[in-house]
């Protein structure tokens, strides 16, 4: 699994957040994406990696589209959060 974050400006709400989150799923084949105004970014877990060019461009695309600012992208493999902390 890989995690992309998508850097965006414009986005002002919570609705915004849920458009984005939207545009996304339309999109791209994803298994969860969650997008926060108050960090400026969409962070997309999938199986494919979408900060490849081709992809990256159509990200972009996607975001100018709808009126906000595709600012910047990058992808690291996914790491699922561990419930419990190891000492």
């Amino acid at each position: 699994m890989i995690q992309t974050t998508v850097k965006i400006n414009g986005m002002m709400c919570g609705m915004c957040e849920a458009h984005m989150n939207d545009l996304v799923r339309k999109n791209f084949k994803v298994k969860k994406v969650t997008s926060s105004v108050k960090d400026g970014e969409t962070v997309v877990i999938s199986e494919e990696n979408l900060d490849i060019p081709f992809l990256k461009k159509e990200i972009k695309e996607v975001i100018t589209d709808t009126g906000y600012e595709y600012v910047s992208s990058d992808a690291v493999p996914y790491k699922k959060k561990s419930l419990f902390h190891h000492s």
